[in-house]
């Protein structure tokens, strides 16, 4: 099929542009690590499975270095544990709000739609600030994630419940619904703003979108979250695709289409929700990241979808470089807001109004 070869295609080459992305990003800092040296530490760390071992209960893995380049002890910390986990968790984040865009955007058959749409991000930013004014126990010590997680969740699908009537979820009662939460919701956040007293700057600089402080726990967790939704949002594609004719043509075709949006809708929540959750709110990547590749590569989301979630991965590694990169670090919601708010001018310009 035409389409796998192209989605291929443009697949390895993005993994490609990443994984340069990622390379480069992990020696750029204080210390500068030419990207030959990051190269061989990266090597370093891939291990192979020599041998399994069963005793009782337990299972014992042995492994072993595949490579032994020469490398100092303070690169591979400083690439492994202080620049790499970052880079990663960037990687995911961008990933995840790249293809929660395109599904918005195809939902929506509108190029201005991103993942806060459905009052994920308003949500999130409750559920953390909320902690942090006034911090409460959560179980399995998820503290400030666990609760912005919950929040994004929480409000998505109550935009989703008062949009449903009679089983039906019409996209302009969706997206009105998502306008009229969001906007509560902003209020919300202000009034715990107002009484954060000294915890006002970590809740401010939550809000701005950063990447600081990961760690691999964090990046495991949020691959976890982000990849298992991806794969079924994969095989719902070809829906999508279908949907893009209108919902009576789609129906008529044999989509069941409230069924697919709900899937769609909820697994986009979810992998939208575990970008915010750890890295604050980061806008616009859900927006230009999926209009540049459907110029690239099309409509067609059985190539759009990983191809635009390559590129926000790649992206959002690119704009937290660049945000940590001066005398001062910039919070990367800062910079891709810098970079985002004249695309979006752009469509405006560009685009009929009709077309919106």
């Amino acid at each position: 099929m035409r389409f796998a070869g192209r989605t291929v295609g443009w697949s390895a080459g993005l993994v490609a542009v990443l994984c340069a992305v990622v390379t480069t990003s992990a020696g750029i800092g204080p210390v500068w690590i030419p990207p030959d040296v990051v190269g061989k530490v990266l090597l370093n760390a891939v291990v192979v499975p020599t041998g399994i071992s069963i005793s009782g209960p337990a299972i014992d893995v042995t492994t072993a270095h595949m490579f032994s380049y020469g490398v100092s002890d303070l690169q591979t910390q400083i690439v492994m544990q202080v620049r790499l986990p970052r880079i990663l968790l960037g990687a995911v984040v961008g990933f995840s709000l790249a293809a929660a865009g395109t599904i918005m955007q195809g939902i929506f058959r509108n190029p201005m739609a991103d993942p806060s749409i459905i009052g994920v991000s308003s949500g999130a930013a409750v559920g953390a600030v909320g902690f942090i004014v006034a911090p409460v126990v959560i179980p399995f010590g998820l503290g400030l994630r666990g609760a912005a997680f919950a929040g994004a969740l929480v409000a998505a699908f109550g935009v989703y419940l008062i949009a449903t009537r009679n089983g039906r979820t019409p996209v302009a009662t969706l997206l009105l619904a998502g306008v009229a939460i969001q906007t509560f919701l902003g209020a919300v956040v202000s009034f715990l703003l107002l009484h954060s007293g000294e915890s006002i700057r970590r809740a401010l600089y939550w809000l701005m979108g950063h990447l600081k402080g990961a760690s691999w726990p964090e990046v495991t967790t949020s691959v976890v979250l982000v990849a298992v939704p991806f794969v079924v949002l994969l095989a719902y594609a070809r829906d999508l695709n279908v949907m893009l004719l209108g919902e009576e043509d789609a129906q008529s075709l044999g989509i069941e289409v409230e069924r697919t949006k709900r899937v769609l809708l909820a697994l986009s929540a979810v992998i939208t929700a575990a970008g915010v959750a750890v890295a604050g709110i980061v806008g616009f990547v859900g927006l230009i990241v999926p209009h540049v590749m459907r110029l690239l590569v099309g409509p067609d989301h059985r190539i759009l979808l990983p191809t635009a979630a390559l590129a926000g991965a790649s992206f959002l590694v690119a704009t937290d470089t660049l945000a940590r990169s001066g005398s001062a670090e910039v919070p990367v919601g800062i910079v891709t807001a810098v970079l985002g708010a004249p695309f979006f001018l752009y469509l405006l310009r560009k685009r009929e109004v009709h077309e919106l």
